[in-house]
């Protein structure tokens, strides 16, 4: 009869011999073997200070504002506070007026509405910042407990961070990579010692997920692939866990029921297949392509995880959860730019756990100085907004750059009204700015595959732009002043350019009260 799992992996250890015994501790427990060296804690703790405010300074000094999907977000937030509810139904479009919507990341969205009332939009450089701090603190400790060597485990940190500059918005997805980092260390950390107590903070974590992020459900995947682990160690000797199946069971049970704990209970999983199962859109947004390989960071991506493969392929015992999770994080990170956070996560894990020196520079930071690091990268980050140009004047200028600024304020002052026919760029902004139904947004689960084509082959100007039923209906348009449609309006006899700038265009329909009064265009 096969021994019961912790004996049989407390014997395997037995037998791998005191230096291998040590790979299963915490990295940190190597600190209270010799007294700590004065001088390496200051500059141990120097470095750390510029490794988790470097990507943050680096955040701010790029500034990114002109997210396109942000706006909604806040024009959710201000709904949600006048109506004291959640909303049940879309509010914001004229497609889907009436039909159900969920707003799964509401306390995100309340979280951004009040750093953008307090800050303005230095508030979403602020959110950045402060999730990119905290997204590095949580690799570095990831890789810090797998990885005994100081410098080893910095470097990772640092080359896994500059890896998900291109995630690096204003989004919700921030909560979702702080999150997955901090279980997979968790989850690494009970695999390798058997103390459990650490999983109990899943639960919370979940239940906090699951109303920031819709992507909640890949944590749910890595409990799974960890269970499914030690249902394996039972059937072969060469599968090593110390998580008790019966206690990762109750954990995994625990989180799942703490998901439902949002204002749409089990729908939430709805939200997430329909996301999920919506292939229309990943030709039509680049966040949702494939690597383009034109930027450093992709290709350190790709080097990343042929690293964690070379790893996984030398090791000498069969690594079930790390290989499952490699695995996972290949298919979506390779198919999503915006999911390379998934293999950044894994392969940093893999590589601090398989990565072995003989003489290690051992990390040498004691537990009272983790608060001084902390408030040292604050004050980092905060001079930072200071000289770096993020003052709201400066983010109001590059936001007028790309978003339909000007042209959303004439349509107010002049006030113009609906229908409404717009891009899917700019429905998110428009929501937000002018408060009148869009025709289109980035909500891609609101109008599905088929009305986002025809709306994206519309403003290409295809062969049959003319009978798009919802630009036949409008009496207001609002485009870039590039596209194609906006150059066949201006030749149209049905609408009037009444705005127009470097960046945008307004359009009103002849029939049109406004168009009637002879609304006078305003000039390039």
């Amino acid at each position: 009869m096969k021994a019961p799992q912790s004996v049989a992996n407390g014997q395997a250890e037995k037998d791998a011999g005191a230096g291998e015994k040590s790979e299963g501790q915490p990295a940190s427990r190597n600190v209270s073997e010799t007294p700590p060296e004065p001088g390496k804690q200051w500059a141990q703790a120097m470095v750390l200070t510029a490794l988790y405010s470097v990507p943050a300074l680096l955040c701010v000094n790029r500034a990114f504002v002109a997210d396109a999907d942000i706006w909604w977000h806040l024009r959710t937030a201000e709904w949600i506070v006048q109506h004291g509810a959640v909303p049940h139904t879309d509010p914001f479009s004229s497609f889907g007026a009436g039909k159900p919507w969920a707003a799964y990341s509401w306390l995100y969205e309340l979280l951004m509405l009040q750093l953008f009332q307090r800050l303005g939009l230095a508030g979403l450089v602020v959110y950045m910042a402060g999730m990119v701090a905290l997204i590095t603190a949580a690799l570095h400790r990831l890789n810090r407990r797998l990885q005994h060597d100081f410098t080893i485990a910095v470097l990772l940190t640092f080359a896994g961070s500059l890896c998900l500059a291109s995630v690096w918005t204003p989004r919700s997805w921030l909560f979702t990579i702080l999150f997955f980092v901090f279980e997979i260390d968790v989850l690494m950390q009970a695999r390798r010692t058997g103390k459990a107590r650490e999983l109990l903070w899943l639960p919370l974590v979940f239940a906090l997920w699951a109303n920031l992020h819709i992507q909640f459900v890949v944590g749910l995947l890595a409990l799974a692939a960890a269970a499914g682990e030690c249902v394996l160690a039972r059937f072969w000797n060469g599968i090593q866990t110390r998580i008790p199946l019966a206690r990762l069971c109750i954990i995994s049970i625990l989180c799942l029921l703490a998901t439902l704990v949002n204002p749409y209970g089990w729908h939430v999983y709805q939200v997430a297949y329909d996301l999920a199962s919506q292939p229309g859109v990943v030709d039509k947004l680049v966040e949702l392509q494939a690597l383009p390989f034109r930027g450093l960071q992709d290709y350190g991506v790709l080097f990343i995880a042929l690293a964690a493969a070379g790893v996984l392929a030398r090791a000498r015992r069969a690594e079930v959860f790390e290989i499952a999770m490699f695995a996972f994080a290949v298919l979506v990170s390779f198919r999503s730019q915006r999911d390379v956070w998934v293999v950044v996560a894994i392969a940093s894990a893999i590589l601090a756990q398989g990565l072995k020196l003989r003489h290690s520079d051992r990390f040498q930071i004691t537990a009272m100085a983790a608060p001084l690091i902390a408030i040292a990268t604050v004050l980092v980050v905060f001079l930072g907004f200071k000289v770096l140009p993020v003052s709201d004047n400066f983010l109001q200028a590059k936001l007028q750059g790309s978003m339909p600024v000007r042209a959303a304020e004439f349509v107010k002052q002049k006030g113009l009204s609906g229908p409404l026919y717009n891009d899917y760029g700019w429905g998110g902004y428009l929501i937000w700015k002018l408060g009148m139904p869009v025709s289109m947004d980035g909500r891609a689960n609101v109008y599905g595959d088929a009305p986002i084509a025809r709306s994206a082959k519309t403003w290409d100007g295809g062969t049959d732009w003319a009978s798009d039923p919802d630009l036949l209906k409008a009496n207001l348009v609002i485009g870039p002043a590039s596209a194609p449609l906006t150059q066949l309006l201006r030749m149209s006899q049905r609408f009037d350019l009444a705005y127009e700038d470097k960046v945008a265009v307004v359009f009103v329909a002849r029939k049109s009260p406004a168009a009637a009064a002879g609304c006078p265009p305003v000039g390039k």
